[in-house]
């Protein structure tokens, strides 16, 4: 196991950790869509506060996909002693996007950072499992 490939999990649970906080940091209306029930609180456009609740509910979002994926490249480190390069496939599918067309001055480069990042370690896994000397299939 790399030391890349441990790492990877790691990064991937902090930037679903600063996706969360921020969900609650940036300028938010949690207490509007909590008294408003919760459903269908950020359906309407028109709404005063409709941008603070779709941006909110759109980093919690993430920061929940963000968990899974991270918390996905642990399980499978620990198991297989690797990371599987769909996870870095999906990081650069969420992340080009959002880079390049919807967010180009955020933080949002640091999804297809560890998604490069997590394609190395995988290629590299992958070499070490064929080298290494009695490595079979698993």
């Amino acid at each position: 196991m790399s030391p890349l490939a441990r790492w990877i999990p790691r990064l991937i649970i902090t930037t679903a950790l600063l996706h969360f906080a921020w969900a609650f940091a940036q300028p938010n209306d949690w207490a509007g869509i909590a008294s408003d029930g919760f459903l269908r609180t950020s359906v309407d456009p028109g709404a005063p506060h409709y941008f603070a609740r779709e941006a909110s509910i759109w980093f919690l979002a993430c920061g929940v996909t963000l968990l899974a994926l991270g918390t996905l490249a642990r399980a499978a480190l620990r198991s297989t002693g690797r990371v599987p390069a769909q996870i870095g496939w999906y990081l650069l599918g969420l992340g080009v996007p959002l880079c390049v067309i919807y967010f180009p001055v955020t933080g949002s480069w640091a999804l297809p950072v560890i998604g490069v990042l997590t394609l190395v370690a995988a290629r590299g896994g992958r070499e070490d499992a064929v080298t290494a000397p009695g490595a079979g299939p698993r």
